[in-house]
């Protein structure tokens, strides 16, 4: 038998939200019941125990993009109160594309996680870029402020289930992969990059990373 042709095979579009769920059944009750509008006890305790979230974004057209951050725990972002979450902007490769894209469209969807836990913990909220001196000085790491600080009104927080990181086994000693089965840093981009030099990328990105870390 042979194989179909791009134009033989049929797509089936998703356009609408009635379309959704004839594929999906509704969730369950407790699926939206869960959803906070602020951070209690287990949420801060959560963000406590954390050294690395994901924070997305979107430009005004649109367009999104997803960017991780990470910290020493308890470095990693600061609540000032019950709706209201501190992140700090340490130095980086100064693209600044989630600034950009706050900017335009000031909101961030965050997921966290903890090391071990098979659970997550989102959190949606409007995001306003700040360099107010007082809010940069909770997150400061060795006497090293950040450059700015996101400053997150909790709009939505809740915990997400084990599932996803369960199936990916992210977290089990057995599955980690052999760092030799990809290039480095700076073999990719010597790859992509006309005239680029890998030995001297990854010579650089390793003094960043011991010398301007924080």
């Amino acid at each position: 038998m042979r194989n179909k042709t791009h134009k033989e095979l049929r797509t089936v579009a998703i356009a609408n939200l009635e379309d959704l769920r004839t594929v999906y059944r509704p969730p369950a009750p407790r699926a939206g019941l869960k959803v906070l509008d602020h951070l209690d006890r287990h949420c801060r305790r959560f963000i406590a125990l954390s050294p690395f979230y994901v924070i997305s974004s979107a430009r005004s057209d649109g367009r999104a993009d997803a960017s991780p951050r990470g910290d020493p725990p308890g470095s990693l972002a600061h609540v000032l109160d019950d709706r209201t979450l501190l992140l700090p902007d340490r130095p980086g490769n100064r693209q600044v594309d989630t600034l950009m894209n706050l900017v335009e469209r000031p909101y961030v969807g965050l997921l966290f996680f903890v090391p071990g836990f098979t659970e997550t913990l989102r959190i949606n909220g409007r995001a306003e870029i700040s360099t107010d001196p007082e809010l940069l000085k909770p997150l400061a790491i060795k006497g090293k402020l950040p450059i700015s600080v996101l400053k997150v009104t909790v709009e939505e927080a809740f915990l997400h289930c084990a599932k996803a990181l369960i199936r990916s086994r992210i977290w089990d000693p057995a599955a980690q992969v052999e760092r030799s089965c990809f290039p480095t840093y700076g073999q990719v981009l010597a790859d992509q990059i006309a005239g680029a030099d890998a030995r001297e990328i990854d010579a650089g990105e390793e003094a960043s990373a011991r010398d301007d870390l924080f």
